[in-house]
């Protein structure tokens, strides 16, 4: 019998090796995946953690957070507000097709300014630092919630809340007397002077658009706000996905008083809400105990509802 020349016989081994590699990948183990996915307590997780109301409607999923706002953007004030989401869509709207961190981290301290004949809705290059955010976020809650919107680090000035961080310049570049101050987060367009009159002996000014102050070093400045704020942190501060459904316990705890009397209701039996829908820690020392602010405005709603 005449043997098959050799490139062909190779050609037919890898050929075998492509059929039953696709058998097993790409139809039995997803066929299998399946098929486990369908057992009793897995089925719920495998079709998306659906939440449905008392009429059967889909209102949303258990692992994916969502804004409680009106049209105009503002909070609705007879729901628990989530946790920001400004890293999921540019609107912060919980959008899972743009998930993903927003890479600010500690060291972003100082805003970059936007031209004063354009302001931050029109200036596509203006950022704010996620510090200022932080700052914002937190004074605008703290107004909602009727409780000390202050942080360590942040001020209110004509500007707004920013961070409160200073552009330092020295004699001798990062040593020596100090020169100059500039208050980096607040434009001169912008405030009628700086949160700080003076540092070290030395005026404070503003920021003027388009300088570089490359050469200062940027100093924050703590202020005199409680060391412990009564905004929790995750109240001002987006997860890692932008996607996360979870407020931690204190921030459930702020709004309560403010969902009650929106609705109604005593704050009491809000917090009996709260408590049923409070998870604790993961086999009992992983993670914290956190409330899924979906289903507690669903349940909200169907014990309590508006009007």
């Amino acid at each position: 019998m005449a043997r098959l020349p050799r490139w062909v016989s190779q050609h037919l081994a890898a050929l075998r090796a492509l059929l039953v590699l696709t058998a097993v990948t790409g139809v039995l183990y997803p066929l299998a995946v399946l098929a486990v996915a369908q057992l009793p307590g897995l089925d719920d997780k495998a079709e998306g953690s659906l939440i449905y109301d008392r009429a059967g409607n889909v209102v949303g999923s258990s692992l994916l957070g969502q804004s409680f706002t009106g049209e105009d953007g503002d909070a609705l004030l007879e729901y628990f507000q989530s946790r920001p989401s400004m890293a999921a869509g540019e609107d912060g709207d919980y959008d899972p097709l743009v998930s993903g961190a927003s890479n600010l981290g500690p060291e972003s301290v100082v805003d970059t300014l936007p031209d004063p004949g354009l302001g931050w809705d029109g200036d596509e290059d203006a950022a704010k630092s996620l510090l200022t955010q932080v700052c914002e976020r937190s004074y605008a809650i703290g107004a909602r919630e009727g409780v000390d919107g202050s942080r360590p680090y942040c001020t209110e000035s004509g500007a707004g809340a920013v961070g409160a961080v200073l552009g330092v310049y020295y004699s001798d570049g990062t040593t020596g007397d100090v020169v100059r101050v500039v208050s980096l987060n607040e434009a001169c367009d912008a405030v009628e002077r700086p949160f700080l009159a003076e540092y070290e002996g030395v005026p404070v000014e503003c920021a003027v658009y388009g300088e570089d102050h490359a050469a200062a070093i940027v100093t924050p400045v703590e202020g005199d706000a409680p060391a412990d704020p009564e905004v929790p942190a995750d109240a001002v501060t987006a997860s890692g996905s932008g996607l996360d459904p979870h407020i931690s316990p204190e921030y459930a705890e702020l709004q309560a008083a403010r969902v009650a009397a929106e609705r109604g209701v005593g704050t009491a039996d809000v917090e009996a809400l709260i408590e049923d829908h409070t998870t604790g820690r993961f086999l009992g020392f992983m993670g914290d105990p956190a409330v899924n602010v979906v289903e507690l405005n669903l349940a909200l709603d169907e014990a309590y509802p508006v009007g």
